[in-house]
């Protein structure tokens, strides 16, 4: 039996998440044969992090085989039509105008696409993971920033503009703290990882998960403040949209129902026009190897129209 192989890579500021899907000639749908992680050494640049895009994808082929497709999740914007990168702005370097799709895919000599990394996401939940089962299912990435997206029927709703599905910047509070996109007040600058940690007094997430755990009240109630604004900004998009599914990643989650619990009860006190208990919150059923997932199915999908 004949078995095709498309490759997923995941850029991150700290590291590629790489992605191997197989599927059978006579399987609808493939499935997850390899997972792995590698450094990205932002510190490169872009031709240094595009050369180490291709060394990883190169080093994957070489272990599973031959791929048809590959596909590439990314942490911010850029030119459909062109493959060039709009803007980065987590990684270091002159990002913008860079060739990222075209150079990745002469490297790894294979059809390749771009995908923004919260789309990624959406496309491994919704098609193969926690919300395959649902027909409009929302995506929310909770981490440095906060991503999102739209899946109706399987395929990611873009919108006029190709900006739909953009959970983090909706306005949650007006005049609030001014976000990386220019705004102020939007769910990113409120509720990412950096901000849930300010508000506890401690570094980093890790910690406040720990202590939260142990039943530190600050850390309890830093948590209890985000996933307020998480619910508000939840409860307008069901009233919106109108999913049966949301899932939930991001760094942030790898707290588990600490975090995830009080973002269910803010979430259900937002809403009034929908009956939100039968609406899923659910964590991630692919974890850090989601955004990895998702790239390998966009890649796939370049198969399907052409």
């Amino acid at each position: 039996m004949s078995m095709r192989r498309f490759l997923g890579l995941d850029l991150g500021g700290t590291d590629i998440k790489v992605a191997v899907l197989e599927q059978a000639a006579d399987a609808d749908q493939p499935r997850v044969t390899f997972t792995a992680r590698h450094a990205t050494h932002a510190e490169r640049g872009p031709r240094g992090v595009t050369d180490r895009l291709i060394e990883v994808g190169l080093s994957t082929i070489d272990e599973v085989g031959p791929v048809e497709t590959a596909g590439l999740g990314v942490p911010g914007l850029f030119d459909g039509d062109t493959g060039r990168i709009a803007l980065f702005p987590n990684l270091p370097g002159p990002w913008p105008g860079h060739p990222l799709r075209d150079r990745v895919g002469d490297g790894l000599g294979v059809p390749t696409a771009l995908v923004n990394d919260a789309r990624a996401f959406l496309l491994a939940e919704g098609t193969l993971g926690a919300g395959r089962h649902c027909r409009i299912v929302i995506g929310l990435t909770l981490g440095t920033g906060i991503g999102g997206g739209i899946m109706i029927d399987r395929q990611i709703h873009l919108g006029a503009f190709g900006t739909a599905g953009e959970v983090g910047h909706q306005i949650i509070v007006p005049d609030g703290p001014l976000c990386g996109c220019g705004n102020r007040g939007c769910l990113e600058a409120l509720a990412r990882a950096e901000a849930l940690a300010e508000l506890a007094g401690v570094p980093d997430v890790k910690t406040v998960c720990e202590r939260a755990a142990a039943g530190d009240e600050t850390s309890l109630a830093a948590i209890d403040t985000v996933a307020g604004y998480i619910g508000t900004g939840l409860g307008n998009v069901i009233t919106l949209v109108g999913p049966d599914c949301i899932v939930i990643g991001g760094g942030i989650m790898n707290a588990g129902e600490i975090v995830l619990e009080p973002i269910r009860r803010a979430t259900r006190a937002r809403v009034r026009l929908a009956p939100v208990d039968e609406i899923e919150i659910v964590p991630t059923e692919f974890g850090i190897s989601a955004g990895a997932i998702g790239a390998a199915l966009a890649g796939r999908a370049q198969l399907e129209v052409r």
